[in-house]
């Protein structure tokens, strides 16, 4: 029974890399027109890729929801920080983003044939093998804010492979937020690690991935000074999220779901 199982979560992936495939190849033309046209250009590639998460979720019959603590602000602008654990972060993220925004992202991931070219046109590149290069991709994170877009940032800059709920953050996201002065608003990404392991493209499953808007968390009175305390909270307030939307080893606390709930 084990191995009939896992056959047909073979030929799921399978079926589902190639409806991934197929819409990616309709949406790409779209994407390269609007590339070109700028700031409203960009805006609407991300509502591109929204579409496109909503078809692909609907072919591979994964569930949608956003759990809403508090009333989300969208016509506000906010620094975005979410856990990132899974590859279904990115279809997870571009499906619960309402409002223009630009997302930091990995130069590793433009090496993809054709999803690259998406990729580089929907992100904010950053390659962190020099000074230099990291410093630009900041420069165009704040260029961002100043016109008005939020912007989203994976504080733990790569996969948690851990059975912690969080890694470790970087200071980025923090250090922005207080310089220009724009609140942080935290998710959780609550079920993408169930949809798709780390550990490789053949454990995708399908079922429910559950986005929850923490409350925002304001910047004002803080300085550089207080980036670590900063840091702490933020980080606090995603741990405390994770451990109560689901179950970890070191804990032992049960899944619940909160009221609120969006298709």
């Amino acid at each position: 029974m084990k191995y009939l199982r896992r056959f047909f979560q073979y030929l799921y992936c399978v079926y589902a890399l190639i409806t991934f495939v197929i819409i990616m190849f309709t949406a790409l033309p779209f994407v390269v027109v609007f590339s070109f046209f700028g700031i409203r250009g960009g805006n609407i590639v991300y509502i591109i890729c929204n579409m496109w998460a909503r078809i692909w979720y609907g072919f591979i019959f994964i569930r949608h929801k956003e759990i809403y603590e508090t009333a989300h602000d969208k016509t506000k602008q906010y620094i975005f920080v979410a856990n990132h654990s899974s590859y279904m972060d990115i279809p997870a993220l571009v499906r619960c983003m309402h409002q223009p925004v630009r997302v930091l992202g990995k130069h590793e991931m433009v090496h993809y044939p054709v999803f690259g070219w998406i990729y580089r046109a929907a992100a904010i590149i950053v390659d962190r093998s020099s000074p230099e290069k990291r410093a630009k991709s900041v420069r165009a994170l704040k260029a961002a804010l100043k016109h008005g877009i939020s912007i989203f940032i994976f504080p733990e800059g790569t996969f948690n492979e851990t059975e912690e709920p969080l890694k470790d953050f970087y200071d980025g996201a923090f250090k922005i937020a207080i310089e220009t002065q724009t609140p942080i608003k935290p998710l959780l990404f609550v079920d993408t690690i169930d949809r798709m392991h780390w550990s490789g493209i053949f454990e995708l499953t399908p079922g429910r991935s559950r986005v929850v808007y923490l409350n925002e968390i304001s910047v004002d009175g803080y300085t550089v000074r207080d980036m670590q305390i900063l840091k702490r909270q933020v980080y606090d307030k995603i741990e405390e999220g994770l451990r109560k939307y689901r179950k970890f080893k070191t804990t032992g606390i049960s899944v619940k779901d909160m009221a609120g709930e969006k298709e």
